[in-house]
């Protein structure tokens, strides 16, 4: 646990956040208004600029998703590597297991239903580059789905996270998309306008994904429901659907990340997990296994082509460009729709964690088995169109992509068990980025509170409605490709914000990683001035001891380093009191991590000896162990007076105050 966490006044109380909020809601009112009095007029403007944006900023797309990558994984390799979010005492919220399974869950998501058949087969019979229809085209096929679904995605995700994580847990900034900024415009502008722009428009981008995310699975659960009981395809079933999914997903989010995100975090991975192990044992194993070994091969061999590949030499410009903004460019302006709220979930649930385990959890935790589900599926819907005559499969993924993956389960043993648990499980997984969004989107809307502290019930409930409307109105208004390409459209201001954030946290770590340094410096001259008095002490004092000295010399002394820095007009928090097993005091500083000088009672196991052998209470010994910000110092004060621990307190705030002098000159 971290000790500077246990002096902080007591936090404001939870509030919305009026110009967030309120500027945030009417922005996406007016553009779902606009989207269905208007649709065909508004979807034509929309289609235009997405092609103006495809042939302008096509190359800054992919430079720019390419420089994430870049920054995130040589932030792993690197000696900021080793950074803890949070002091260094602190220690993870969730276990392994659990952590791992909310990563997996958190941005996998019922796309994978809806995109695991159709996208290779309509890349199989639309390539960007190349003849249709040829081994050739089914081999670039599952290259480039992999593209979309791989590295570059989930290093947006694990930047943002990273940033919020770091900056929420190191340095008490709220756990807000605005928090990243801090080092770049100063707590002043963080807290004003540049925070509220930032975290508003995080929310419009973050909606217009979970929209789309909405639309998709509703219409994957409809296809499913259709194929399953022949149910017709009318806006009434559609209807009935979305409204069953949005409120078990309310009733999901409300419950917390605690309760309802971690099970369904659990339940999507077994039963996930289970319907790509059947497809994989009922469909062709061995042609699937070396079809999935070689696909790695392509995907990693081409990664770099791929990332950087605009097809400028192609005959067919205008056929190239089209392809690239329905795919690759919506797939990265998605994918960064999706960081605000996928990242924040990601920092929600990672405190305690080093860099290097976030970056390379998010990394590769849900990869594995994302690019195993693409190859499986890809390649048996792949192998059914061209080896097996299955004509009407490739028809419906070019048609209606919702219904292939149902059709191409038709082709297993016992089909109508296997598709009624792929709608289950499809439900299962629009539930998770669905509850947690409408959590995200809810803290954004809020202020004060402790840093991972979760917004009241009737915001997350205000927010799931409002999902839940805009995709009604935007489907039955037959203007949901408008959504979709407004993401593309909201993505491109977003990404220099990401770019922002990487410039901030690579400023934070640097300047972080200087003053540890000189810390440690300071902790170890202190540690060698006192060690001849510490020798003279009983090296292993019982509880009662300890809790003596810090009643009758540390709190009198803390009192006094108060009155003194209270003297000199600067603002002070203080813990003190009897037989309290720590104490402390606190000062915020104008810039940079605030001073904390606690004492904390801490026990250690003692050495065995002859004579406490039997004793059992003397197998601990005890210390008033010094704490700064950045945890234990590693030093005793057992022995010292009040007069050497106030001057021990004064010496490190100077030394605090002219640290954060030098690195923030």
């Amino acid at each position: 646990m971290s000790s500077a966490s246990l002096i902080k006044t007591p936090p404001e109380k939870v509030t919305v956040n009026g110009w967030v909020f309120y500027t945030s809601t009417a922005l996406i009112l007016l553009l779902t208004a606009i989207l269905i009095i208007a649709p065909q007029e508004a979807g034509r403007m929309l289609g235009m600029a997405q092609a103006w944006l495809s042939r302008s900023f096509g190359w800054y797309y992919m430079v720019v998703i390419a420089a994430y990558l870049v920054f995130v994984v040589g932030l792993a390799f690197s000696s900021y590597g080793k950074l803890k979010l949070g002091s260094k005492d602190d220690t993870p919220d969730f276990s392994y297991g659990a952590w791992a399974g909310m990563l997996f869950s958190s941005g996998i998501g019922i796309s994978l239903l809806y995109f695991g058949a159709s996208e290779p087969l309509d890349h199989y019979f639309n390539p960007p580059e190349g003849t249709s229809a040829t081994h050739m085209a089914a081999r670039q096929a599952v290259q480039l789905t992999f593209l979309h679904w791989g590295l570059h995605g989930w290093a947006i995700y694990a930047l943002v996270g990273l940033a919020v994580a770091y900056f929420a847990y190191r340095h008490n900034q709220p756990l807000a998309l605005r928090s990243a900024l801090y080092p770049l415009v100063g707590e002043r502008w963080v807290k004003g306008a540049a925070g509220h722009a930032v975290d508003g428009f995080g929310m419009f981008v973050t909606l217009l994904g979970l929209v789309t995310n909405l639309g998709i699975g509703s219409l994957q659960v409809s296809s499913g429901l259709e194929n399953l009981f022949g149910m017709e395809h009318s806006n009434t079933n559609l209807l009935i659907v979305i409204i069953v999914m949005s409120t078990v997903a309310t009733i999901a989010a409300v419950s917390g990340v605690e309760n309802g995100i971690r099970r369904l975090s659990n339940l999507n991975i077994v039963l996930f997990s289970g319907l790509l192990i059947f497809v994989l044992l009922f469909g062709p194993t061995l042609h699937l296994l070396n079809g999935f070994v070689q696909n790695i091969g392509d995907y990693l061999n081409g990664v770099v082509l791929k990332t950087f590949d605009l097809y400028v030499y192609e005959g067919d410009n205008a056929k190239s460009d089209r392809w690239l903004g329905l795919w690759t460019l919506f797939y990265w302006a998605w994918w960064i729709s999706w960081a605000p709220f996928v990242g924040m979930f990601i920092a929600r649930i990672s405190r305690g964690r080093s860099v290097r385990e976030l970056v390379a959890g998010v990394l590769l935790i849900p990869l594995g088995f994302t690019l195993a589900w693409l190859s499986i599926f890809g390649n048996s819907a792949l192998d059914l169109v061209m080896n097996q005559g299955a004509v009407e499969l490739g028809k419906t993924a070019l048609e209606q992509p919702s219904m292939a993956i149902y059709q191409l389960l038709e082709h297993y043993p016992a089909s109508k068990i296997v598709i009624g648990v792929s709608i289950f499980v499809g439900f299962v997984l629009f539930l998770t980025p669905a509850d947690s969004g409408a959590v995200m989107m809810a803290n954004l809307s809020c202020k004060g509170g402790n840093v991972d502290e979760d917004a009241p019930h009737w915001l997350r409930i205000f927010w799931s409605v409002v999902i839940t409307l805009v995709t009604i109105g935007l489907l039955f208004a037959g203007n949901f490709e408008a959504m979709q390409t407004m993401v593309v459209l909201a993505g491109l201001p977003f990404s220099v914000v990401l770019i922002c954030f990487m410039f901030g946290l690579h400023k934070a770590m640097r300047q972080d990683v200087q003053i540890e340094q000189e810390q440690a410096q300071l902790a170890e001259r202190g540690r060698r001035g006192f060690s001849e008095r510490l020798t003279q002490l009983d090296l292993q004092p019982s509880q009662s001891v300890v809790q003596r000295f810090m009643d009758k010399h540390v709190t009198p002394a803390l009192e006094d380093a108060a009155a003194q820095l209270r003297n000199q007009g600067i603002e002070v928090q203080t813990l003190l009191g009897k037989a309290k097993r720590c104490m402390g005091v606190r000062v915020e500083m104008e810039e940079g991590n605030p001073f904390v000088y606690e004492v904390s009672l801490e026990g250690y196991l003692a050495t065995p000896t002859e004579s406490a052998q039997s004793d059992e209470a003397r197998q601990r010994y005890y210390r008033a162990e010094v704490y700064l910000h950045n945890g234990s110092q590693d030093y005793d004060l057992m022995g010292f007076t009040p007069e050497q621990i106030t001057r021990d307190v004064l010496d490190q705030f100077e030394s605090h105050r002219q640290l954060l002098g030098r690195v923030y000159s």
